[in-house]
């Protein structure tokens, strides 16, 4: 007969297979960052999805040579995001921590 993990197992385990990693989000910065995949990973949708629009507007703009100061803003803001991502992740996972032991 087997018996049932007890629900801080289960918790455990739930945490484990759900929290985010930083160097997941540091590989992703890196390879999708300027458009705000990394941001979306670690639950922040809205900031990322201004970041995707933001670079698809930047981009479309670049034909008339408007484009380049939103590149310049997303850049700027990349490189701040490389800084941010441990503190990032660090609340994405308190944040599964408490709906968890809700």
């Amino acid at each position: 007969m087997t018996s049932r993990p007890s629900d801080d197992t289960l918790t455990r385990l739930r945490y484990d297979a759900d929290k985010r990693s930083a160097l997941v989000a540091y590989l992703i910065w890196f390879f999708l960052g300027y458009g705000g995949v990394h941001r979306m990973y670690l639950g922040y949708w809205v900031s990322g999805l201004i970041m995707l629009a933001l670079f698809a507007v930047s981009a479309l703009f670049t034909l008339v040579l408007i484009g380049y100061a939103g590149i310049g803003l997303i850049l700027l803001w990349w490189l701040v995001d490389a800084l941010l991502i441990p503190g990032m992740t660090r609340r994405a996972n308190h944040r599964l921590i408490d709906r968890l032991t809700r």
